[in-house]
């Protein structure tokens, strides 16, 4: 028979149990919040910054979980993105299976890892080979697009409403399980449907599809461009894309709307990029998705999707950067949600960080040996590992200060092989300026001090992130650059000097926390990174 003090530990104990599960369940949803044209997320209602890996497509089910988390704990990232397929969570209509996130959750909190779920419902990479089979096979259900010749094409239509309330019921039910068992909030974000639009066409051509081309464009695209008309009226030689993009967007967000009806999750879609310098229509991407040329559209179709982000496999740093810089608007967060996996895309976490983002992550981060080559590495070996986990190793126990410091301040970054113009920028009265293969000591150029190139010199390593967090102060972060400052206008005769440079981490706060100061054979020829990084705080100065 149970005793007075029997009942009094077990009451103890399940107090010490429900005080944990009372807090989770007071935590504060997860959100995106703008200042001043800087964004932030909101986890547990601070910044954070995502240092994230994506998994393989497939690696969605309990069983091969455990090919996930060894290479998640590698690389010390504090985010997996991993999808949630409509044919995995409900193979037969109106029947839902979500024994999958059953194991999930549990697991990312065992690993203390947040977790952005991506739904693979209509459209994955614009195809629907991730919808229930009772999707798949019934065409005159759920309508597929038509082409020019009338034909059937391979993606579903964003003008099938019956499609569009299938997913739209499996996506509230996945909401809703979130809901009842992540009370912890171990998922801050959601994509709903992945790389959406089409390819081979621009639009679809189906009888429905031709009557709204024909018409004009809806009042809050006309009120947004100033000028009203049919779609080719309007939009020119985007007009197809635009027109998909519309209609796509639609679709999409009332999914999200329904969705965050039940939890109030941030969500973003990814765009399949094309060409960051084309002329308009021509870029190349998916067609309808949030491709640059056609950011504004989505803004206007679908309010309820917080962000619209780029998944970057171009090696050509001109291109990266080119396509940062049409993603982080003061109307979007910057996002990077997919990069190729290859050591020389590491090199691109600097001016992502340095424009303010607050994500960035490598596709197909598992160990279960599938590789997407050319898109990313040849093969997952040590040194192509090294090239991100040192990074995040450095990141994560400061990335909540970074994030804070971020929101806050104005910042910088570039990469090795970017343009010349784009290796240097003025910060206030300060000309910041990157350079690459060079020691840590002496100068290449130097007359008198001869020396070899380092072996990082032709290789494609090297990058650095600026955030101005005062006047004349500076953080700075990076790997295989030299990092310089000047003053900006010559004319005033001041020369540039540097006050102090101390080397240290931040705090959760954005604080910064000083570990030494830096001076002498250090700093004379300027902040010079390896491949192992650091955080430098720089406060600078003038004489004449």
């Amino acid at each position: 028979m149970a005793t007075w003090r029997t009942w009094a530990v077990a009451g103890a104990a399940l107090a010490m149990v429900a005080t944990p599960i009372a807090a989770m369940a007071q935590r504060a949803l997860p959100q995106l919040v703008a200042k001043d044209g800087r964004h932030a997320l909101l986890v547990d209602g601070a910044p954070f910054l995502m240092l994230g890996v994506q998994a393989n497509n497939s690696s969605n089910y309990p069983e091969v979980l455990p090919q996930v988390w060894p290479m998640v704990d590698r690389l010390h990232a504090n985010t997996l993105e991993i999808p949630v397929a409509w044919e995995q969570i409900e193979p037969v209509e109106g029947k839902f299976d979500f024994s999958y996130l059953d194991a999930l959750l549990p697991q990312a909190r065992a690993h203390r890892v947040k977790l952005v779920l991506l739904w693979f419902g209509t459209w994955k990479n614009t195809s629907p080979g991730y919808v229930p089979a009772w999707v798949k096979t019934d065409n005159a259900r759920f309508p597929r697009m038509r082409t020019r010749e009338g034909k059937t094409h391979y993606a579903l239509s964003p003008h099938g409403e019956a499609t569009f309330e299938a997913d739209r019921k499996a996506f509230v039910a996945l909401m809703r399980y979130l809901k009842d068992h992540d009370p912890d909030h171990s998922v801050i974000m959601v994509q709903p449907e992945n790389e959406v639009g089409v390819y081979q066409q621009a639009r679809d051509y189906s009888p429905e599809a031709n009557r709204l081309f024909a018409g004009n464009v809806p009042p809050e695209l006309a009120k947004q461009t100033g000028r009203r008309g049919n779609w080719t009226q309007v939009y020119g030689d985007n007009a197809e894309p635009a027109f998909n993009a519309w209609y796509t967007g639609r679709y999409i967000d009332r999914i999200a709307a329904a969705g965050k009806a039940v939890l109030n999750l941030p969500m973003y879609v990814n765009a399949a990029v094309g060409n960051p310098f084309a002329p308009p229509g021509k870029s190349g991407g998916a067609s309808g998705g949030p491709d640059w040329q056609t950011i504004d559209v989505w803004k206007a179709a679908a309010p309820h999707i917080d962000a619209v982000a780029p998944d970057l496999y171009t090696r050509d740093a001109k291109n990266y950067l080119k396509f940062l810089d049409h993603y982080a608007r003061t109307d979007n967060a910057l996002l990077v949600p997919e990069t190729g996996n290859a050591a020389d895309f590491a090199r691109f976490l600097w001016p992502t960080l340095g424009r303010g983002g607050i994500g960035w992550a490598p596709f197909g981060m598992d160990a279960t040996g599938y590789y997407n080559h050319p898109l990313g590495a040849v093969t997952l070996d040590d040194a192509t590992l090294e090239a991100f986990g040192s990074k995040y190793r450095f990141l994560k126990p400061m990335a909540r200060g970074w994030a804070r410091m971020a929101y806050a301040h104005p910042g910088w970054g570039t990469a090795k092989g970017a343009p010349d113009e784009e290796q240097t920028r003025v910060m206030g009265r300060w000309r910041v300026s990157a350079k690459y293969g060079e020691w840590q000591f002496g100068s290449m150029d130097s007359p008198w001090l001869k020396a070899e190139p380092p072996a990082a010199a032709a290789q494609p390593v090297g990058g650095a992130a600026v955030l101005q967090i005062a006047p004349d102060q500076f953080l700075v972060t990076g790997t295989d650059v030299r990092v310089t400052f000047d003053v900006a206008d010559k004319a005033r005769g001041d020369t540039a000097m540097l006050i102090k440079v101390e080397e240290g981490t931040l705090n959760d706060d954005g604080s910064f926390r000083a570990r030494r100061v830096m001076n002498g054979d250090q700093t004379d020829y300027g902040l010079n990174f390896t491949a192992q990084p650091m955080l430098l705080r720089v406060t600078m100065g003038t004489y004449r």
